[in-house]
């Protein structure tokens, strides 16, 4: 292994932070890139990566890594230091009050015109072009503030990558995966070692997040190229919700690294016998069938189911008491489904969104994303 030092954009004379990437195998073949916290106050995925970072030295030593695999331990040292009265601030940058995990930049027009004339009828030799052109469009791209810098890293680490994980976390929740609808196919697997309970599947969500970013340039350009030039979805780019935010456990952490070591050898980037493929614990429903729940009103927030539960449309969910007049409201599931994810807070502000609720059937348009 050998750790790669980026040094970001300087904010303000007298600083400088830095990304790390570690780095095992050698390029050339097939590639992984595997980042934790971009959410950088979601630390489940952190502790993931530490103890896949032993796995793999040990994978290394031994000669089993056959790929390429580069990991970033701690993906966001932006919001990392973030921090206001004891409060860690890690999802939004305080500068600019951007998610660290939208607005991703787009080079997909771009570098389909300039390889236009380098393409041909070998799938292989046109992700080849592509990739090289891409990475290259990414890397020479101005950036004017640090956060952009960091954008502009992640990616010009991650665009070349046949699979990539963003490992995140919920308030409270499930272990539950998103990805793009194309990337499914090879997701399901994925899915399966990490006994994922729901996969939630989008084309293009809305504000360009990470995971997006990386695997949708390749749907974008077949849908561009049509039937002049086999374009293949090079890319298998999902994000990982490890549960929720307060599961950093060492039990946890280390049973999904080695899930994802199971998947990467299954894949073929760690030589070994191939493990067997788990049976699936879950499914993979539209994103447009998660179903918010939002309070209407304000008050102490207490739940009357846990997640995991199985609901039907009109199950209540949780209260909502208000400490003056004793008024208690109820929420309830708009759908069937599974409840996979509610927030930690326990006191709800009017319009909050507290939970959700997987339906199986698309219902919602727009952005399908929450803040």
């Amino acid at each position: 292994m050998h750790a790669v030092h980026h040094p970001l954009l300087s904010p303000a004379p007298g600083t400088q932070r830095e990304l790390v990437s570690l780095h095992y195998g050698r390029p050339g073949g097939a590639k992984a890139y595997i980042q934790a916290s971009l959410h950088a106050d979601e630390l489940p995925g952190m502790l993931t990566a530490h103890h896949l970072r032993l796995q793999l030295d040990a994978l290394e030593a031994a000669g089993q890594i056959t790929g390429e695999i580069v990991l970033v331990p701690m993906a966001n040292p932006i919001g990392l230091s973030q921090f206001l009265l004891h409060a860690h601030l890690g999802r939004f940058e305080l500068m600019s009050g951007e998610n660290f995990n939208r607005h991703y930049p787009d080079q997909i027009a771009a570098v389909a015109a300039e390889v236009e004339g380098q393409l041909g009828a070998d799938a292989a030799s046109n992700v080849a072009v592509l990739r090289r052109a891409l990475k290259a469009a990414v890397l020479a791209a101005p950036v004017d503030t640090e956060l952009q810098s960091l954008r502009r890293t992640l990616m010009g680490l991650s665009c070349d990558a046949d699979i990539v994980l963003d490992l995140h976390c919920d308030a409270q929740a499930l272990l539950h995966l998103y990805t793009e609808t194309p990337c499914w196919p090879e997701c399901e697997a994925l899915a399966r070692f990490l006994r994922s309970r729901v996969t939630l599947l989008a084309q293009d969500s809305g504000d360009n997040p990470f995971d997006e970013a990386c695997s949708q340039v390749w749907w974008k350009w077949k849908q561009h190229f049509g039937d002049r030039f086999p374009i293949p979805q090079a890319c298998m780019s999902v994000t990982v919700e490890l549960r929720g935010a307060a599961d950093v456990t060492h039990e946890l952490a280390a049973a999904d690294a080695a899930h994802i070591v199971d998947f990467l050898r299954w894949r073929g980037l760690i030589s070994g016998d191939k493990p067997a493929l788990p049976d699936a614990v879950g499914d993979a429903r539209p994103l447009a069938g998660s179903m918010p729940i939002k309070s209407p009103v304000a008050g102490v927030l207490t739940f009357v189911k846990d997640v995991g539960a199985e609901v039907l449309a009109g199950d209540v969910l949780a209260h909502v008491i208000d400490p003056i007049t004793a008024q208690v409201t109820e929420l309830r599931s708009p759908c069937d489904g599974l409840f996979f994810a509610r927030d930690f807070l326990r006191f709800a502000n009017a319009g909050m969104r507290v939970a959700k609720v997987a339906g199986k059937h698309a219902v919602r348009t727009g952005k399908l994303l929450g803040a």
